[in-house]
């Protein structure tokens, strides 16, 4: 019972903020009027404005919240590590370079067409989570402190390439680049939503299909291995479904950070450490997480503002909390 109520909880938290997050705006939208503009019901403007401008955009910011924290729930189970995320491993930063290239000089186009961006952003999902785990693995296995220094050591090398694009870009690839870097709902479209939805979903449902695993990864990768655990099967499964999930939003948002570092935290000190409440949890309230945020960066001020800068902002302390506040657990 208590499971039901807290995923239901969660769930109606995530369907409150999705209707405020569509009715909010330039013009206030009624819940009549959400519901009839998605019909196709109403004014031309209205079902417009409704269905085809403000329903991607939010529907995405939930993908997407929904995708980076499951993932961070993921990290910090697999590494055993409370601040192993996306954005603190340089995850982020690998993906935001693979949209880059693809943007600055089509790498990709030949073989995955208009699917270029999102497909490089997941190859260097990929290349980046096997370079910070080679880096940090030795034969005494993954040390956290190593792990994190890996992570921060290679999202700096790609944190520099992209860089090195944006100097010798011209004027419109550099706009786009910063976009990405810069993590924003601003250009979403219904084409976008559908060139990584697939991507993200798949993605989500292999880390969401590995959550007895995890909790007994979690634990200890010899005690999960002594009971009948494929610890190196479900280690490859994890490392997919999060590269999936992590360079989808890159290719919807570009690089949006602490997402995955913020909600596992927050949910596991009101639940505890059980991944198979903890799973839809983070799916369901990192959806809300970012709907809210991109619905302030949007409303707060007189310009819209990258929902990437507001999500920095917070998160960034919380960072800093969970360093001071698990520094022994961190640091062994």
């Amino acid at each position: 019972m208590k499971f039901l109520i807290a995923v239901v909880t969660t769930a109606i938290v995530m369907i409150v903020t999705f209707l405020v997050s569509m009715s909010v705006g330039n013009y206030h939208a009624t819940l009549n009027e959400i519901f009839d503009a998605i019909l196709g019901k109403g004014s031309a403007g209205v079902v417009f404005m409704i269905r085809d401008v403000r329903l991607p955009r939010i529907i995405s910011a939930a993908l997407v919240g929904a995708a980076l924290a499951i993932s961070g729930l993921t990290m910090q189970s697999l590494f055993k590590n409370p601040m192993a995320s996306p954005s603190i491993l340089g995850i982020s930063s690998g993906a935001a370079f693979g949209a880059s290239i693809a943007i600055s000089f089509g790498i990709g186009q030949v073989i995955f067409g208009s699917f270029a961006t999102s497909a490089m952003a997941c190859i260097m999902c990929f290349v980046t989570l096997l370079l910070v785990y080679l880096i940090a693995h030795s034969k005494y296995g993954i040390s956290t402190v190593t792990l994190l220094l890996a992570g921060v050591a290679v999202g700096a090398f790609f944190n520099g390439l992209v860089s090195l694009l944006q100097y010798v870009a011209n004027e419109e690839t550099l706009s786009a680049i910063v976009y990405w870097t810069m993590g924003s709902f601003n250009k979403v479209t219904w084409t976008s939503f559908y060139r990584s939805v697939v991507i993200i979903i798949a993605g989500v449902v292999i880390q969401a299909l590995i959550y007895k695993e995890l909790n007994l990864i979690s634990a200890g990768e010899e005690q999960a291995a002594n009971l009948g655990v494929n610890v190196k099967q479900v280690r490859y499964l994890a490392l997919i479904g999060t590269a999936l999930c992590v360079g989808g939003s890159v290719s919807i948002a570009g690089t949006i950070g602490f997402v995955g570092l913020i909600i596992p935290h927050i949910f596991r000190m009101m639940v505890g450490p059980n991944h198979k409440l903890l799973t839809p949890m983070c799916i369901f309230g990192g959806a809300a997480f970012l709907m809210a945020m991109d619905t302030i960066a949007k409303m707060a001020f007189v310009m819209s503002f990258p929902v990437g800068i507001f999500t920095s902002l917070l998160g960034a302390p919380f960072f800093i909390y969970v360093l001071k506040k698990r520094k022994k657990e961190i640091w062994e």
